[in-house]
């Protein structure tokens, strides 16, 4: 696994290593995650919730054309959603659609543990790679990404879908 702009010599170099970086990173972006707050002037917005642990996001878009050109959320919930959603947030910015829906795919494929590549080219998202043992932490760790689709989905509007991961 190669970790972009990483020398070599801080590379983890067992399993236990790597979960701990991974912890480390999910860690840090519940603390501080990126991109957190409203966004004043959004053209595109979703809410989401997980009843079965409570989590709940919203996610505010502003695309311009075919891009998005910028994104934050809102919400509470447990480290894993929020660190995803700082994750995601992080990820999409200045995407297009075609491309963030590519990466809402990759991303929900690893989390189900269907990433044949592990997620190995999805950068800091790899991260996620161990949710697919834990099931009931899969909504936790997607409930953003559904919120960003159901907000690309919908289009310009006034009414602010809602997404949940009780289906």
């Amino acid at each position: 696994m190669r970790f972009p702009h990483t020398p070599d010599s801080l590379l983890p170099t067992s399993l236990s290593d790597l979960q701990e970086l991974y912890q480390s990173v999910i860690l840090d972006h519940n603390r501080k995650p990126r991109n957190f707050g409203v966004l004043e002037g959004s053209n595109r917005a979703a809410d989401g919730k997980n009843p079965l642990c409570g989590d709940e996001v919203h996610v505010a878009l502003h695309v311009d054309g075919d891009v998005i050109t910028e994104v934050k959320f809102t919400g509470h919930g447990c480290a894993i959603s929020k660190a995803s959603a700082s994750l995601m947030t992080a990820a999409v910015k200045g995407k297009t659609r075609e491309e963030a829906e590519t990466l809402f795919q990759r991303f929900h494929a690893l989390v189900l543990g269907q990433d044949a590549g592990g997620g190995k080219d999805l950068g800091q998202l790899v991260v996620f790679s161990g949710v697919s043992r834990f099931p009931v932490r899969v909504k936790c760790a997607s409930l953003a990404w559904h919120t960003l689709k159901a907000a690309l989905d919908d289009g310009p509007t006034d009414a602010v879908p809602s997404v949940s991961t009780d289906a």
